[in-house]
């Protein structure tokens, strides 16, 4: 890692509306991760560039700089190489006026902005023949594309879809905002109240609720052969976590909920299973059509057959990792996979360094 200077960004700015839609920001800007990250990185003598000139390991913002153009221009000005990109991207992000000579770790702002939209995604995953589930777009404001509250009722009555269903933000953010409704009721009033939040924008998702097991794949990108991974000349997969202990279908906030206290690495058999490398392979498949620089986390569920398919796709996924004191508990879904392979929080990071581009 010699000759890399790396500088952690994290999340100040807040997300601009995108076609009547917002994605509202984590607590904090994922400047807990941003720390989880630079701290690995120097108590693995990593070279890291940080605001703070003796960063205490208790303090998350001594380790990240802003994600605002006066951020990245001291990140820059302390000498750093490679700007990490722990934060929510979108088209002109300061980040893209970054010298061409800096190195980035994470997405790009078009992709992000673009796959951001979980509709649009699973859209475009359909698309390619690729397992998605069922939805639709319901919003007050009708136009193309988007249904009302009684265009949706009479799709329902037609039994093109059918309770339970899940309702959740277009750009949403883990499981924030996101129900599960029993009946048309209770889709009305959740449909009400989130859009007298005007938290999330205007128009909403309704989806099929999976009933069945549900589980999330990391997909990483290609990356270089080390001493301690092989060369992947294409996007790969890391074994897929199960999620349990959910509340009515839905996994609790992180925040409040460690994910290591409701998710687990699968076993090696389960992963040898047709339908379980099914949906690997076309988590791959997804990976390449959104052309992801850096680590996307994909959530799947089980229908009533046992078919997995894809309900969300997310560009930024959490990067926490145990290591600071008082974050034992703080592996990220992407850390529990890499630790049933035996690998370490500095092994992840590492990949991802392995994966800059500029």
């Amino acid at each position: 890692m010699s000759g890399k200077n790396i500088a952690l960004l994290y999340q100040a700015l807040s997300p601009p509306m995108i076609d009547g839609l917002r994605k509202d920001g984590k607590p904090g800007g994922y400047s807990d991760g941003g720390a989880d990250i630079a701290f690995t990185l120097k108590q693995h003598h990593r070279s890291v560039i940080t605001p703070s000139k003796n960063p205490s390991a208790h303090v998350a913002f001594d380790w990240v700089f802003p994600d605002t153009q006066e951020g990245i221009d001291a990140a820059l000005k302390a000498g750093a190489t490679h700007l990490w990109l722990n934060t929510v991207l979108f088209e002109g992000h300061p980040i893209e006026k970054a010298p061409s000579t800096i190195y980035k770790i994470g997405q790009t702002t078009k992709a992000m902005q673009r796959f951001d939209d979980k509709f649009e995604t699973n859209y475009l995953l359909s698309q390619r023949n690729l397992p998605v589930a069922q939805s639709y777009l319901v919003g007050q404001q009708v136009h193309t594309g988007i249904l009302s509250l009684s265009e949706l009722q009479k799709k329902i009555e037609q039994g093109q879809m059918s309770f339970p269903l899940v309702v959740k933000p277009v750009r949403g953010r883990g499981s924030q905002g996101v129900s599960v409704v029993h009946d048309f009721s209770h889709l009305k009033t959740t449909l009400e109240q989130l859009q007298q939040e005007q938290k999330f924008g205007s128009y909403f998702m309704v989806e099929e609720l999976l009933e069945g097991k549900e589980i999330t794949l990391t997909i990483m990108p290609p990356i270089a052969g080390s001493d301690r991974w092989e060369a992947h000349s294409d996007y790969w997969a890391l074994r897929p976590v199960y999620r349990f202990n959910q509340k009515d279908y839905i996994a609790p906030y992180n925040g409040d909920t460690p994910v290591t206290e409701n998710s687990a690495a699968i076993g090696l058999t389960e992963l040898q299973s047709v339908e379980m490398q099914a949906i690997v392979q076309a988590c791959v498949k997804a990976a390449e059509m959104v052309e992801a620089r850096a680590p996307i986390r994909i959530d799947c569920r089980a229908n009533k057959a046992g078919i997995f398919k894809i309900f969300d796709l997310n560009m930024k996924p959490n990067m926490t990792g145990a290591g600071r004191p008082g974050r034992e508990k703080q592996d990220c879904l992407s850390m529990i996979s890499i630790r049933a392979e035996g690998w370490e929080f500095i092994d992840l990071l590492d990949m991802m360094i392995a994966s800059a581009w500029r």
